[in-house]
Formats: structure tokens, C-alpha cells, sequence
């Protein structure tokens, strides 16, 4: 038996998650290869009633199951490595997450706002992050300017205005440019925001003014250069843009109410 639930517990399931469990305790060959969304077929359910079912199991997630139940079989190795590769993707993106405080993001959130001019850097396959980040600010209507090269980077920094924020991507949070950028930045009293998964104790962190942190899996799949995915840097940069969308689409709504208010009280 794949889930074992006691009898308190099985009074508080409703019909449909009760489904689901009896589904997945008599499948368990089968659930290593299949999708939540197969699961929520054969239930006559939906995805994300299988989702919360497995929550209240106490497991993570159907990608945590899944991978379980591939680590315990002996005979599907094949299971084994694919959903390990699943597990990989997973603990990234809840990790990240999870290293991530609301203030941490509200903080991130006003000093982007609130600067005059943003200049985002970058070195590697991080720049591919900056650069998606650098153009949906630009089309909220910020003033950014995104750079990777080192000697441009050296020159900008070099001129910064208080008033101005610095953004670094690095993923391990010490690559040399990125530090020397930071230090000039610093000495003309720029803000600096470092998103990385250094950790606290990367240089680029102990010099920002903010350092937001996501959480890189030890397991690299390319070695032999540095082609380790910036997934947790996407994942970081995508809940800073969305939560300034969602923040500026709130004034607008705010703003045109008062200004409608105020339209209804000249009339009457």
C-alpha cells in the first residue's frame, strides 16, 4: 500500500480524494510513469484535487510521489533516472521559494520602483535571465539598461548616480566583474540588489544593500563548462515582475475609481 491513512483521518477525505487514494494504492506500478493530469482522468477528478489530495498525505507534491515510488521499485531503473531529473526541477523551484521572504520581495519590489534608472548586470547564461527580466520592466515603462560585458560594465558603474539601482544576476555570487562592479557602484552610494544562490556569504551578498537568495541543486548535468541551469534565478525574477504588475494594475484600478468618484460628484 502506497498511502496508509488511519481512520480519523479517512473521516475527513471527502468521496472524490478517497477516490483518489484507493486510485493510487492500487496503481502503484503505475503512477512512476504517469501525469497528475492521467491520475485526474481515471478519478474522474482534476489535477488540482489529486494535488491537494497527495498535500493532505503529507507528501509535496505529485512530482515528489512520483519519484518515490520510482526510488523504492528495483526493476524500472529507467523510472529511477527520469524522475529523478523531475525531483531535481522540483526541489529548485519549492526551495527557491522557500529561501524567499515576503519582505524580502516587497523590499526588492520598491527599490525597482522607486530608482530613477535600474541597470541590471550580468555575466554567462545568467544574462539570458537579466536580459528577459531587463525588457518586462521595459514594458511596464522603467528606465533600464542591461549589460554583460565587463569592460561596459566597469564604465557605467563608474558613474552611477545614488538615485540609481544596480541589479546583479550571478548564480554562484562571487564572479569577478559582477564584484568589481558591485564595489564601484557602492563606493558612489548606488543601491544594490544581488539575486543569487551563493548564499549569504557569497561576496556579491555581503556587499548588496538587498540580497535575495534561490537554491541551486547540487547536481550539475553538463560539467565540463559552466552551463548550470539559472532556473532559480528565472523563478526569482518572474515573482519580482509579476508582483509589480499586479501592484501597478492595482493603482490603476485605484486611481480610475477616484477618478470616477470624483466625475460622478461633479455631475450630481
Amino acid at each position: 500500500m502506497l498511502i496508509r491513512i488511519d481512520q480519523d483521518f479517512h473521516e475527513h477525505l471527502t468521496d472524490t480524494e478517497k477516490t483518489v487514494i484507493s486510485f493510487l494504492n492500487s496503481n502503484v506500478d503505475k503512477i512512476s510513469t504517469m501525469s497528475i493530469s492521467d491520475v485526474a482522468e481515471q478519478t474522474f477528478s482534476s489535477p488540482a484535487t489529486v494535488s491537494r489530495t497527495i498535500k493532505k498525505c503529507g507528501i509535496s507534491g505529485f512530482a515528489e510521489l512520483r519519484y518515490l515510488i520510482a526510488k523504492e521499485s528495483k526493476e524500472e531503473r529507467e523510472d529511477v533516472s527520469v524522475n529523478e531529473i523531475f525531483n531535481k526541477s522540483m526541489l529548485e523551484v519549492t526551495n527557491t521559494i522557500d529561501h524567499l521572504s515576503i519582505d524580502t520581495v516587497l523590499a526588492a519590489v520598491k527599490e525597482i520602483r522607486s530608482a530613477d534608472r535600474v541597470y541590471l548586470l550580468s555575466r554567462g547564461l545568467s544574462q539570458l535571465v537579466a536580459q528577459e527580466f531587463a525588457l518586462k520592466l521595459q514594458i511596464l515603462g522603467f528606465n533600464i539598461f542591461e549589460d554583460s560585458d565587463p569592460l561596459i560594465m566597469q564604465e557605467i558603474t563608474s558613474h552611477v548616480k545614488k538615485k540609481e539601482l544596480v541589479i546583479i544576476f550571478s548564480l554562484s555570487g562571487k564572479t569577478p566583474e559582477l564584484l568589481h562592479a558591485a564595489e564601484n557602484a557602492a563606493s558612489l552610494g548606488a543601491r544594490i540588489i544581488t539575486i543569487t544562490c551563493g548564499g549569504p556569504n557569497a561576496p556579491l551578498a555581503r556587499i548588496a544593500h538587498l540580497a535575495v537568495y534561490g537554491y541551486k541543486h547540487s547536481h550539475v548535468s553538463i560539467k565540463s563548462v559552466d552551463a548550470t541551469s539559472r532556473f532559480p534565478l528565472y523563478v526569482i525574477s518572474r515573482i519580482l515582475i509579476d508582483y509589480i504588475t499586479k501592484q501597478m494594475s492595482e493603482e490603476e484600478e485605484k486611481a480610475e475609481r477616484t477618478k470616477e468618484a470624483k466625475r460622478k460628484a461633479r455631475y450630481f
